[in-house]
């Protein structure tokens, strides 16, 4: 489905798709349609209030949309070519490193501590972890898709099984309408081949549009999508117990929660998270690129 201006399109032609100048795809345009914007923003996003970056773009549409069947004809390209795996190639993958059971972790961020103890609790229950950020458009303020990538590859290299973990691209944009977009993320690890899928706190969220956990109320839902999603609460270091742990087994109200804005805004003004809230190795990646963020 895609939105269209006063082109000269008619039902039953083709037409290219484009990335810039890089034909993509043909269509066949077997319809052309009008839409209610609010209504679409409504079901979406849960939302029409135009402050969603998702209800913005909705906003800014053409009045109709095309659909029809789409034949891809070249791939777009990516500089991270070594990490965009398709379904096909980590389901293989799986398979030979004898993985019959693999969690996916979805994220458009930097990995903090509390990131990194929630992918290794759920790793102790499965045989694989696939890490598959999100590669390509996100809003302004969001972290650079290289300074994710090679945040990644520093943890990994030094706190993560090399084993036990596998590091692949999700090619493409954020819409960040919290719940509905968790259950899109979901079945899309699932084509990858994981039969898990984490869940955690505002997953896709942004703002205070959704309720903390309203992207694990959903699930209820939808009870037979194809991969069993694991739920967490929110992970902090507790000083009475004296490291990092979560709601679930940690009695005690003397914690420092992981804060992604504190952290952001130390590294806006060029200075290093603590190590009890972000590994050194990643906090120095992200602080050498000068600029990590989208502008």
């Amino acid at each position: 489905m895609l939105d269209a201006d006063n082109m000269d399109i008619k039902e039953g032609d083709d037409i290219l798709l484009k990335n810039n100048s890089h034909i993509v795809a043909v269509m066949q345009v077997e319809e052309i349609f009008g839409y209610d914007k609010r209504v679409f923003a409504e079901q979406v996003f849960g939302t029409n209030d135009a402050a969603h970056p998702g209800v913005a773009k909705t906003y800014s549409m053409k009045d109709k949309l095309l659909g029809g069947k789409i034949s891809l004809v070249n791939e777009s390209g990516t500089p991270y070519y070594r990490y965009a795996l398709k379904p096909a190639e980590t389901r293989n993958l799986f398979r030979e490193k004898g993985w019959e059971k693999v969690v996916g972790f979805q994220t458009r961020n930097v990995a903090h501590l509390g990131h990194e103890y929630l992918q290794k609790t759920a790793l102790a229950m499965v045989d694989g972890l696939f890490i598959n950020p999100v590669i390509g458009k996100k809003k302004k303020g969001d972290f650079r898709d290289e300074v994710i990538l090679e945040s990644y590859e520093v943890l990994i290299d030094n706190y993560y099984p090399k084993d036990r973990v596998v590091l692949g691209i999700f090619q493409t944009e954020m819409r960040y309408a919290g719940p509905r977009e968790a259950i899109f993320h979901a079945i899309v690890r699932k084509n990858y081949g994981c039969t898990h899928f984490i869940i955690g706190r505002d997953h896709a969220g942004v703002g205070s549009f959704y309720h903390p956990y309203a992207a694990q109320e959903i699930f209820k839902e939808f009870p037979d999508i194809g991969i069993e999603p694991m739920f967490f609460m929110s992970f902090f270091h507790c000083n009475r117990c004296g490291g990092i742990t979560n709601d679930k087994v940690c009695p005690h109200n003397d914690r420092i929660d992981f804060s992604g804005t504190k952290m952001r805004q130390m590294i806006e003004s060029g200075k290093r998270p603590p190590s009890d809230s972000m590994r050194p190795e990643v906090a120095d990646v992200i602080l050498k690129s000068g600029n990590p963020f989208v502008d």
